[in-house]
């Protein structure tokens, strides 16, 4: 079964489900999102630990940390196995001595001790496959990775837009700091002036 490695790209609000947030994990070698709906708490872990805030008192993921190494445990790698009626599951793998144990875990819980113990998340290709979302170029929104415009199409419509909308695009892209989609614009703009 093949296994793509995710990298934490971000949190936000969700504006589905009050008080939760979406987890956006990006493949490593790729463009496709996986967005996870996770709550406060577990954002809150994330978040702390992304800003390398140290809590006063140790949170519940702190204490699993400190518990598992003065046991000499270890967490090596957290999978997203499984997605079933929305909801992702995970397990932790683990090393002790010679044993390499998975312990079943909710996938936000799984992904807020990965950060404590610095070791990789991955996902199957099928579960990327099916949950996976990618940026259209076209429309500015993530959408499902199948359902994406492809390259020479968004090619194409860039060309045939009116300059003044390219400008407006690329300030726009500009104001939400996604200076690749910016330069894109740039690059047409600049094939027009010569």
């Amino acid at each position: 079964m093949k296994k793509i490695r995710l990298n934490i790209l971000g949190l936000s609000a969700t504006q589905t489900q009050m008080g939760a947030y979406a987890l956006i994990l990006g493949e490593e070698s790729g463009k496709r999102r996986l967005p996870i709906i996770i709550g406060i708490g577990e954002t809150k872990a994330i978040v702390a630990r992304l800003e390398g805030v140290k809590p006063f008192r140790p949170l519940t993921h702190d204490l699993f940390l400190s518990m598992a190494s003065a046991f000499h445990i270890a967490v090596v790698e957290v999978n997203i196995v499984k997605l079933e009626e929305g909801i992702f599951y995970s397990e932790l793998v683990c090393d002790r001595n010679d044993a390499r144990i998975k312990i079943d875990s909710r996938t936000s819980d799984a992904i807020a001790l990965a950060l404590r113990f610095k070791c990789p998340i991955y996902v199957t290709e099928a579960i990327m496959d099916e949950a996976s979302l990618v940026f259209d170029e076209i429309t500015g929104k993530l959408v499902p990775s199948g359902e994406a415009s492809d390259t020479e199409e968004s090619e194409d419509s860039i060309t045939d837009m009116p300059t003044e909308e390219l400008e407006d695009l690329m300030q726009e892209a500009i104001d939400n700091e996604d200076y690749e989609k910016a330069s894109i614009y740039r690059d047409e703009i600049n094939n027009r002036k010569k």
